[in-house]
């Protein structure tokens, strides 16, 4: 059985963090009242300290207009080679701000915007964090699936995880 452990305040802030720094794509789902819903992968570019998420994305993009419609979004990211989740939900609002752009460039966004920081259809996505849960096994996958395999043989239990809520 896994140990619950809720996280709030700067330990929250901390795992989200952890978390989008080993593995910054993540799962982004927008109008949630929609099914199927509306999921496609992007690039989270920074957690800043308050823990908002931040997000490039083309002004025209149906992302974009759901989230003019609809402010709800929910994010999914998963490190799988260390066997960790965590599942943010949260409020969406598009941003155009040049000096914050300037802030989330990199190199490798001028493949989505090959206009460069002037692009025209350059917009930010900021998501601020309602709650979230994680999950860790503590281990890597490798490790896990050994212990799993074990217990299966042996009937023992496995080393249990932690998890909890994330309130930010």
């Amino acid at each position: 059985m896994d140990n619950n452990e809720n996280l709030t305040g700067e330990d929250a802030l901390d795992k989200l963090k952890e978390m989008v720094d080993d593995a910054p794509v993540c799962h982004f789902i927008s109008n949630p009242g929609h099914f199927p819903l509306n999921v496609r992968p992007m690039t989270t570019m920074q957690v800043d300290g308050d823990g908002s998420l931040w997000f490039l994305s083309d002004k025209n993009s149906d992302k974009n207009s759901d989230i003019q419609s609809d402010d709800r979004v929910q994010l999914l990211y998963a490190h799988k080679n260390a066997s960790e989740y965590v599942s943010v939900a949260g409020k969406a609002e598009i941003v155009n701000d040049k000096e914050k752009l300037e802030e989330l460039w990199t190199s490798f966004a001028k493949a989505y915007f090959p206009g460069g920081k002037d692009d025209p259809a350059i917009s930010m996505i900021k998501v601020l964090p309602d709650g979230g849960y994680y999950w860790d096994t503590q281990q890597n996958k490798t490790i896990a699936l050994i212990k799993m395999t074990a217990s299966a043989l042996t009937g023992k239990p496995t080393e249990p995880g932690v998890k909890g809520e994330l309130k930010i």
